[in-house]
């Protein structure tokens, strides 16, 4: 090796060597600070009604509060595969008119339903329960189902569509919410509540948006 090379090989490891020193150095000085957990906590809000809490809850009492306005918000992610009006086409999905009280999986102007729902469906109707039960999971309630869509985990969502499906066509009464039972006059502590008891749900009507 020649001097021209000696002197570029001795400046890179000399530079090699004070950059080593240097991030001693400043490991001496600087603890690096380590968390004792991974990652942080995220606050979870307030039950509204909406989240996983809310799906245990009777359906009447669901619908008693629901609002057909935001329904109407809520169906247009089903309007890619669905009509509903009056006399609408059926598409990828059949034509939802007048859906509420219909027998599952017939009718609709010959639509071909799967096997899947005319099986999950037998002997059944579209009342309040069973669309429930098909909007929070189309594959659980029909496993092989055509639908692809994978449903409403929002409880709200799901009774205030129902509701304005209902007003499409069908405007069958609503469902009625259990009423806590009222305590004996003598109770000396309040009495838990029975659900045995049963109170008209709140009028909710709406037109079609």
């Amino acid at each position: 090796m020649d001097n021209r090379t000696n002197t570029i090989a001795g400046w890179v490891l000399g530079s090699m060597g004070v950059a080593l020193a240097l991030g001693i150095a400043g490991n001496m000085i600087v603890h690096p600070i380590k968390a004792e957990k991974a990652g942080y906590p995220i606050e979870g809000g307030a039950d509204d009604g909406a989240g996983p809490a809310a799906a245990d809850k009777p359906i009447g009492e669901m619908m008693a509060v629901a609002d057909a306005s935001h329904g109407a918000e809520v169906f247009k992610k089903c309007s890619a595969c669905h009509t509903i009006a009056q006399g609408g086409a059926n598409g990828i999905g059949p034509n939802l008119w007048a859906t509420v009280g219909e027998a599952i999986a017939q009718g609709k102007a010959g639509y071909a339903f799967s096997d899947a729902l005319k099986t999950a469906g037998a002997g059944k109707k579209w009342d309040f329960e069973e669309l429930n039960k098909w909007l929070t999971s189309p594959r659980a309630y029909a496993a092989g189902t055509k639908m692809t869509f994978a449903g409403l985990t929002s409880a709200k969502d799901r009774a205030d569509v129902i509701l304005y499906l209902n007003a499409q066509g069908s405007n069958l009464p609503l469902p009625t919410a259990a009423a806590p039972a009222a305590a004996p006059a003598d109770a000396k502590a309040p009495a838990a509540e029975t659900g045995n008891a049963t109170a008209p749900a709140t009028a909710n009507t709406a037109t079609a948006q």
